[in-house]
């Protein structure tokens, strides 16, 4: 979750900043990803806000962590976990599903009471896919921005 956590912090979105890291069986990371927009488009570009017309906030333009986290994948995700720190959309479920993952933990899930929260985990469920919520109690990152 740590390596999660930091890949989040990588994300221009000014609200909601989402880091996904998945391992393979022998807990080795084979994929990392944050939510951003794709190669090639400039983040000066394109809107970062959550009100408006469609094509004027964020949502048609940024790949999710967990999506770019599978597209960044070294090998085959068949039994992976995926660690993210926010509980996947269910366009996001159908991708993990697809790819193999087999186990989910996630940080947060601050959408627990929408329609695309209820669809993702009827679906994980559903697979087999085992989720669990990460006890954030376990985690510390300490850092210095400012060390040489």
């Amino acid at each position: 979750m740590g390596v999660a956590t930091l890949s989040a912090m990588r994300s221009k979105d000014p609200n909601t900043q989402v880091g996904a890291c998945l391992i393979n069986v022998d807990k080795r990371i084979i994929g990392i990803g944050y939510n951003g927009l794709p190669q090639m488009l400039s983040d000066d570009e394109f809107p970062w806000t959550n009100d408006g017309e469609f094509e004027e906030t964020k949502y048609p333009y940024v790949v999710h962590a967990e999506a770019n986290a599978i597209l960044n994948a070294t090998q085959s995700l068949k039994n992976a976990t995926c660690y993210v720190t926010l509980f996947p959309c269910h366009e996001c479920a159908k991708l993990l599903i697809q790819s193999g993952v087999k186990e989910l933990v996630y940080k947060e899930n601050k959408y627990a009471e929408t329609s695309s929260h209820h669809a993702s985990l009827r679906m994980l469920e559903k697979a087999g896919v085992l989720i669990r919520q990460f006890n954030s109690n376990d985690l510390r990152i300490l850092y210095d921005v400012d060390q040489k």
